[in-house]
């Protein structure tokens, strides 16, 4: 299999790809394309690996098989080594953590928009819109109802690693990013997600990285 990702510091979706690939335990290679750069459009065009995903990355390839969206590699993915890999075995749990992905596959538009990721970068934000506050609220409550439900097992949502953490990895980076208070709960989990050996793998490559792509270095300055 080979996993085709953006730039490490930036693209989140690349992130939780990457992961659920490492996730699998299956080997892969990895090729990173610079995104959103100066020749992006130009380099689209040129591979033929792209064209399936129309520039969207992450796209898995293994052997004829195509995939390019995050949520759709993970299921792949579990597809070939078992669900259980990814997902709580029982049911409420299960069902808890798939509409938690499912919500952050699809929401959090705001967010996503005032608080783009960038690794390397620290910045305190010092106001945010009020429907930003209303996903970071939102988010914060889903971590708590997961932890307290189906948590005691392990310092992640559901206690062991698994599809919610995945997915919820790049919003960490976010919060770490622009400096957002949270809980002494949510403060325990996003150190277990930044600390995990995955994370910190993909945090050492983003910061090697040469490429700057300036519109997302200039939120939050003054």
């Amino acid at each position: 299999m080979k996993l085709i990702i953006g730039n490490k510091n930036y693209s989140s979706w690349s992130m939780r790809g990457w992961l659920a690939a490492k996730q699998s335990g299956l080997h892969f290679e990895e090729i990173t394309v610079p995104i959103l750069g100066e020749h992006w459009e130009k380099t689209k065009q040129q591979m033929g690996d792209m064209a399936p995903s129309h520039g969207k990355v992450p796209i898995l390839w293994d052997d004829e098989t195509v995939i390019w969206d995050s949520l759709a590699i993970l299921e792949y993915l579990g597809d070939k080594v078992g669900r259980d890999r990814f997902w709580p075995k029982d049911d409420a749990p299960r069902g808890m953590a798939r509409a938690m992905v499912a919500e952050m596959h699809s929401s959090y538009a705001s967010l996503r928009t005032e608080m783009p990721m960038n690794v390397r970068r620290r910045v305190e934000l010092k106001t945010v819109s009020d429907q930003t506050r209303a996903d970071i609220v939102r988010i914060l409550q889903l971590w708590a109802e997961a932890r307290a439900r189906h948590g005691s097992a392990g310092p992640f949502l559901f206690g062991t690693y698994g599809a919610a953490d995945i997915f919820f990895a790049p919003v960490v980076s976010r919060f770490i990013t622009y400096g957002i208070g949270v809980p002494g709960f949510a403060q325990s989990y996003m150190e277990a997600i930044w600390e995990h050996a995955w994370t910190q793998e993909w945090i050492s490559a983003a910061e090697d990285e040469q490429w700057v792509i300036e519109q997302y270095e200039s939120v939050g300055a003054q």
